[in-house]
């Protein structure tokens, strides 16, 4: 032991820094994690589509029902958009247009179709004697979103958000009572019949929440593909044709 001590202090440890000696040479020992403290029950996350349900069921005609989705607060669309877009038309039409969700010019004026795709679609619908201003049932139309709220940008809609916002349209097609409905475009086509493809769809006769549907290209989508206005009209012959049964 001496022989020790004197060797280190010819190395120049000649003072004690530690009130008690440490053994370094013993192995380190392994350092114990810090204990947790039990774990709490998570508190339940909420689901908002079971309360968009409950809403959208208390909802007892086309009035409430817009009541209800502008007091729904778990999307945030609502947010960022100017104001609620639910519906254009006559509510007793035999037909039910549903598309995606509103862009900028929807999004100003609180109407559906109203930009430039809206003109087109008027226009589309007037060659088979239908009109979203008539008053007679068998030659009006009726509009409505999937999303009630535009997405910033003008970007697709989200799966979750048509999620939520599903049981909403839902009980708005089964306040209206369309005799058929029109699926415009891909996301339409996805909310309504869980598929999208709209080049595939198109022009086949579904069935979307217990009515005839009939899925077609979206009117901006056709303002960027004029070519697709041949297989449109060919659709609208067959609503046509469809309506004299």
């Amino acid at each position: 032991m001496k022989a020790s001590l004197e060797w280190q202090i010819a190395c120049g440890a000649d003072e004690a820094i530690l009130d008690a000696p440490v053994d370094r040479t013993a192995l380190p020992q392994a350092v114990r994690p810090p204990r947790r403290a039990p774990a709490q029950d998570a508190a339940p996350e909420t689901d908002v589509v079971d309360i968009a349900r409950s809403a959208a069921t208390a909802a007892v005609d086309l009035v409430s029902l817009r009541a209800a989705m502008e007091a729904y607060e778990h999307c945030d669309l609502k947010r960022a958009a100017k104001q609620l877009v639910f519906s254009d038309g006559n509510a007793n039409a035999r037909v039910m247009i549903i598309g995606e969700a509103p862009g900028r010019d929807e999004d100003i004026e609180g109407r559906p179709f109203v930009g430039r795709a809206g003109q087109l679609l008027d226009l589309m619908f007037s060659h088979i004697g239908l009109f979203r201003t008539e008053s007679d049932r068998e030659r009006a139309l009726y509009i409505a979103n999937v999303l009630p709220w535009r997405p910033p940008q003008n970007r697709d809609p989200k799966p979750e958000e048509m999620k939520m916002m599903l049981p909403f349209l839902e009980r708005h097609v089964e306040l209206v009572n369309p005799d058929l409905i029109v699926a415009m475009g891909n996301h339409a086509c996805l909310a309504l019949l869980g598929q999208r493809g709209i080049t595939r769809l198109r022009g086949n006769w579904k069935k979307a929440l217990g009515k005839p549907t009939l899925p077609m290209f979206h009117p901006a989508y056709l303002l960027r593909t004029p070519e697709a206005k041949r297989e449109t009209w060919a659709d609208l012959l067959s609503l046509k044709d469809r309506l004299r049964k």
